[in-house]
């Protein structure tokens, strides 16, 4: 632990780190258990946003059973659950002007969304913050957790905040203040996909030993106003193909939510082979495609955001409990990709993870364990089940492409129900899969026309991300050489197109390329810690509430 006497220190039942549906749902589930024993218990949700939401960003086409688990009542509550799917369309797109309706006879049964709405997730967790805070939690927005601390013994005992004040030459200035040290019997790692303490955590704790790598995409959406005429609450429209191509995993999304806005966007898998492909890019190409364009004629885009996104189901799924503490949430990665939906599984582990510790600590447990009921209660429960039904899903698709990987999900689904007596297994981690620049299909992306399509630098903008300027860089390099003396050569330095904000660049100084690094642009998506070729580049945490402001997202 850190022993610094300028670190204030404050006592707690449970941490959690993340204020997004794993953590809050853990935080609630705490606290009504604590009421239902007649037990004070003492719990703290620790946020790097500047507030609750701000850093929060989904589709979201919403299943509600797990919060129906959480508030019986979530409805006549206010819950900002309102906007219920009324049907699907799924479009293969053929090409650049073509498609083809799937029939729904043919569209894999997950994929149907009867009982399931169109949703903010940020204000779905605004809420959530305003029911833990009734029940007595403390909520701390626009701290960042910034290391996990140990005891002599080597377990979790807390975290520590990031200090604030320090510039970039690393030195304090006139307005440091140091970090909080936030100490809990249990700590709760909720940071959502690729969180800088659940890596941590999972190293320390070799939590990977037994499991796949964890395979990811990058999600990127912008949220529109558009036409009344053209606005159908309730529509759920998905697409495969085009503009991607059959080696390359992904697909649209666009929702019709409440208010005339539609949710729309683009995932890509990031074990994509051609170093040339920029996600952001084929985002902005998708949406000149006749099925996308005609929502968008005449509308006003007022949001943009990106986030990775976890995909690799349950084999990759790390050992969930260590000395002192668990993984919930994309910190583990619950999401189910063939629903193409985390926060049900977000919110149930949250609540399976808070009732484990419960059952400890009413049972006289002083903490700092290793709480393996949770990982039981996890086998036992639903969330289990459908992603063992789902296991087969994102290793055919890496397989066997996404025209005889859809048609084996179809099979798998829709006759076998998921039971397949066969777990097909992806051992290759995304990072390793590009092929050399010198191999690959060079793409040309075109100008961005101000209307439909955008460039980087006003989608940014429309994040609201600030970052103070005067701190260290939270994007660090192993070898500050490596993106010049081996990325570009090798793969043209693909940070330049897979970074969503605009953050990486090579520029020329003195006739000599240099990379540079605008850190203020980062949206906190992780791409960049998950897919350099060589794991050089390592995310960690800025000051708090740092990165976007997402609104509605």
């Amino acid at each position: 632990m850190n022993e610094s006497a300028e670190r204030e220190s404050m006592e707690f039942d449970v941490v959690i780190v993340g204020g997004g549906p794993a953590g809050l749902a853990a935080a609630c589930r705490l606290m009504q258990l604590a009421a239902e024993g007649g037990t004070e218990l003492s719990v703290v949700v620790v946020e790097k946003g500047s507030e609750i939401g701000a850093h929060v960003l989904s589709g979201n086409v919403f299943e509600p059973a797990a919060l129906g688990e959480l508030f019986p009542q979530w409805q006549a509550e206010g819950a900002p659950v309102t906007s219920a799917v009324k049907r699907d369309e799924v479009h293969y797109l053929r090409s650049e002007q073509t498609s083809m309706r799937v029939p729904g006879l043919f569209v894999p049964r997950p994929m149907h969304n009867e009982g399931n709405y169109i949703i903010s997730l940020g204000r779905l967790c605004q809420w959530l913050a305003e029911k833990a805070e009734a029940l007595g939690v403390n909520v701390f927005p626009g701290f960042a957790a910034s290391e996990l601390l140990y005891d002599d013994q080597g377990r979790v005992r807390g975290v520590a905040t990031s200090d604030l004040g320090v510039g970039k030459d690393g030195k304090r200035k006139a307005a440091f203040q140091a970090g909080y040290e936030l100490l809990g019997r249990y700590t709760v790692l909720a940071e959502g996909c690729r969180g800088n303490l659940g890596k941590e955590a999972m190293d320390r704790y070799d939590l990977r030993a037994n499991a796949d790598p964890q395979h990811y995409g990058i999600g990127l959406k912008e949220i529109w106003e558009i036409d009344p005429a053209l606005h159908e609450e309730g529509l759920v429209v998905h697409t495969l193909g085009w503009p991607l191509d059959g080696h390359t995993e992904g697909g649209g999304f666009l929702y019709h939510a409440g208010g005339n806005q539609v949710f729309l966007g683009l995932i890509v898998a990031l074990n994509y082979r051609n170093p040339h492909l920029s996600p952001f890019g084929e985002f902005q190409r998708w949406k000149h495609h006749p099925q996308i364009a005609r929502f968008l004629e005449g509308g006003e885009r007022i949001g943009y955001g990106a986030r990775a996104v976890n995909k690799g189901g349950l084999q990759s799924l790390p050992k969930l409990a260590f000395p002192g503490g668990m993984l919930i949430g994309c910190d583990a990665g619950f999401l189910n990709g063939i629903k193409i939906k985390g926060a049900h599984g977000a919110i149930k582990s949250g609540m399976l993870a808070a009732e484990s510790i419960w059952a400890a600590l009413s049972g006289g447990d002083e903490g700092y364990g290793v709480l393996d009921s949770y990982e039981q209660a996890f086998r036992n429960s639903w969330l289990h089940d459908e992603l063992h039904r789902a296991r087969n899903f994102g290793p055919g698709l890496a397989r066997l492409g996404t025209f005889f990987g859809s048609a084996f999900t179809f099979i798998d689904q829709n006759i076998f129900r998921g039971k397949l007596p066969f777990t097909w297994r992806n051992r290759k981690p995304d990072h390793e899969s590009l092929h050399k620049a010198s191999e690959a299909q060079v793409i040309e992306y075109p100008r961005p026309d101000g209307i439909i399509s955008f460039d980087r630098l006003s989608s940014v903008y429309l994040s609201s991300t600030n970052h103070e300027e005067d701190q260290p860089s939270h994007l660090r390099l192993k070898d500050p050489a490596l993106p010049i003396a081996y990325n570009l050569p090798e793969f043209d330095e693909p940070a330049q197109r897979y970074c969503p904000a605009g953050v990486y660049e090579i520029v020329t100084e003195g006739g000599e390329p240099q990379f540079r690094i605008n850190a203020q642009n980062c949206v906190h998506c992780k791409t960049c810690d998950i897919k350099d070729p060589r794991q050089n580049i390592v995310w960690t945490v800025p000051e708090g509430g740092g990165g976007p402001n997402y609104s509605g997202m």
